[in-house]
């Protein structure tokens, strides 16, 4: 069983409900009947019901019937929604007209129906952009306990099953925070971590901290903030295996991490990859990805209270139906 048949077998394990406020779009419909045809997740579609009745007729979907289906523009909860959205808004000044027009919107929507326990998760992206996607998140379920930046992990599966976790990776952050602090870095390494477990099956993640330099093999300031993140990961996770700085080399390949990093029980053996920053984390997988023929799941968005995952705009039906699985996966270890 490949990794993406593991994360559907652990979905379907536990069901959850999971929002798709994009419900109208054609991706987004058609991904939704598969996964209710092989009953992954309890889908809550957010979008006019006569429309989506029509399209799901118009493309033979024949599975959409058992979906809940919210209207935004006609809901008896609106009035609640919205009364709670400027209670927690309220100190950001939100008054209770901003909210009753915000809560017509279907990404705040489908967040309001999380954060009051009515779902369990939410996939957008396929028309919304990164922002228009986490903006409500952060908004309204905000950040989990202990953090304080949201990151994006990579899933990353090679035909090298040499390294890493027999060619799995898990690298973060590749999608939302550009240069992060030591601080910032140290969490990413933690919520990665726990992504590779409760997504990527990898039961001990083998944290690698990368840097151009490997243990003081060079100096520079950005040498001296993944040494802190280091030293700052620890402290939040005593128990995580995790180490560097190293060099990417020095991470994977056992032979270049006995001679750069003698005595260190990660470099050779990483199978989570922490990188230093936004640039070289998105420049890295997509390099992977197109010239080593590797396929890359993802982003997952980390860090929030409650999942809430984000598509690439060009994203397929497949796209769709894994990110909706992912995120019931996520959705069951956050109970």
């Amino acid at each position: 069983m490949d990794l993406l048949q593991k994360i559907v077998a652990h979905a379907k394990s536990n069901k959850q409900r999971i929002v798709l406020p994009e419900a109208t779009e054609e991706r987004t419909l058609k991904a939704a009947d598969r996964v209710l045809a092989d009953d992954i997740a309890d889908i809550i579609l957010i979008g006019n019901p006569g429309e989506i009745s029509r399209l799901a007729q118009q493309w033979g979907l024949s599975n959409i019937q058992k979906a809940t289906i919210i209207d935004p523009e006609n809901n008896p909860k609106s009035e609640m929604y919205a009364e709670k959205l400027a209670e927690i808004r309220k100190s950001k000044g939100m008054t209770i007209e901003e909210a009753r027009r915000l809560v017509r919107n279907p990404l705040y929507l489908g967040c309001m129906i999380i954060k009051l326990e009515e779902a369990d998760g939410q996939v957008s992206g396929a028309l919304s952009t990164t922002g228009e996607t986490l903006r409500p998140a952060l908004q309204i379920i905000k950040c989990a306990p202990g953090v304080t930046c949201v990151s994006g992990a990579m899933l990353v599966i090679t035909h090298e099953h040499r390294y890493g976790e027999d060619g799995i990776f898990v690298m973060g952050d590749v999608a939302v925070t550009p240069v992060p602090t030591a601080e910032q870095l140290a969490q990413i390494a933690v919520c990665t971590a726990q992504t590779a477990r409760t997504i990527a099956g990898i039961t001990d993640p083998r944290v690698a901290m990368l840097s151009f330099s490997t243990k003081g093999s060079a100096k520079h300031e950005n040498v001296d903030k993944v040494v802190e993140a280091t030293r700052l990961a620890h402290e939040l996770d005593p128990e995580l295996h995790l180490d560097g700085e190293l060099q990417a080399d020095a991470a994977l390949v056992p032979s270049v991490g006995e001679k750069k990093a003698p005595g260190s029980t990660i470099a050779g053996h990483a199978n989570v990859l922490i990188v230093p920053n936004l640039e070289v984390g998105n420049i890295s997988y997509k390099l992977v990805q197109r010239l080593g023929n590797a396929v890359a799941i993802g982003p997952v968005l980390q860090g929030i209270a409650r999942p809430v995952n984000d598509l690439s705009r060009g994203c397929s039906i497949d796209d769709i139906y894994y990110m909706v699985a992912i995120t019931a996966c996520q959705a069951q270890d956050a109970k």
